[in-house]
Parts: structure tokens; C-alpha cells; sequence
């Protein structure tokens, strides 16, 4: 995932799903549904640039910054590959 990198979310009482792609992904998409608290618990795939096929899960807490965009802090973890784990941050567009 980049800068570059758009997602698509929707939601549906407690599914979320998205899309997503840009930067070093073809093509992703996630699933995964709302926890007890405001965090997601999600399961995502992607095709990157190389043609490898991605897999990995993540933690998702929503939050507004203080212009009111939502943001999302995410724990992540690769579930191929090497197995890392990480943080990011989605922004509002």
C-alpha cells in the first residue's frame, strides 16, 4: 500500500467491504464486520504490480481529524509472505 493506493468502503449494518487499487496494487478487495467497540476486524487480498497474490488481516478504528475527514488507524498483518505486521493510517478523500 501507497499514497497512492484509493479504497472504496461501504457498509452495511456490520459488513464492510472496499476495493481498492493504486500505486503497487492492481487490484484488492476487503471484507470483515464491526467489533463490540467502533473498531473493524477485516480480511483483505490484492494483486500487486509483481503479480503476487496478497493476503493479510487488519484492525481498523475510525476517528474524525479536525476538519471532520474520517480517518482510519489500522493494525495490520500479512497472513503470506513473511508473515510482518504494521500500522497505517487511511484518510478521507
Amino acid at each position: 500500500m501507497s499514497p497512492e493506493t484509493i479504497f472504496h468502503y461501504h457498509q452495511e449494518k456490520d459488513l464492510i467491504w472496499a476495493d481498492y487499487s493504486g500505486g503497487d496494487i492492481l487490484k484488492g478487495f476487503l471484507v470483515g464486520t464491526t467489533c463490540s467497540d467502533i473498531s473493524f476486524n477485516l480480511n483483505f487480498q490484492h494483486v500487486n504490480i509483481s503479480m503476487e497474490i496478497m493476503t493479510g488481516r487488519c484492525e481498523s478504528t475510525p476517528y474524525l481529524d479536525v476538519s471532520g475527514r474520517i480517518m482510519l488507524s489500522e493494525k495490520w498483518e500479512w497472513t503470506c509472505k513473511d508473515f510482518s505486521k504494521g500500522k497505517s493510517k487511511l484518510i478521507e478523500i
